[in-house]
């Protein structure tokens, strides 16, 4: 049987740690920064962790991560 694939948008996006957990970055940070606030936008720094609900999703994507 043929090795499976990783999808490479999942690999850009998502990194597993140690534990188990995927840590993924924020989202609405890219553009129309304008009207968002100061705060917003620094809470919107680094990473956060994949929910549960979606990570089977996830690893799906990655099987060997």
């Amino acid at each position: 049987m043929p090795k499976m694939k990783t999808k490479s948008g999942a690999a850009k996006r998502f990194k597993v740690r140690a534990g188990g957990s995927i840590k993924r970055s924020q989202a609405f940070k890219r553009h129309i920064l304008t009207k968002k606030t100061t705060k917003n936008k620094r809470q919107l720094r680094g990473t956060a962790e994949v929910h549960a609900t979606n990570k089977a999703s996830v690893h799906a994507m990655m099987p060997y991560a």
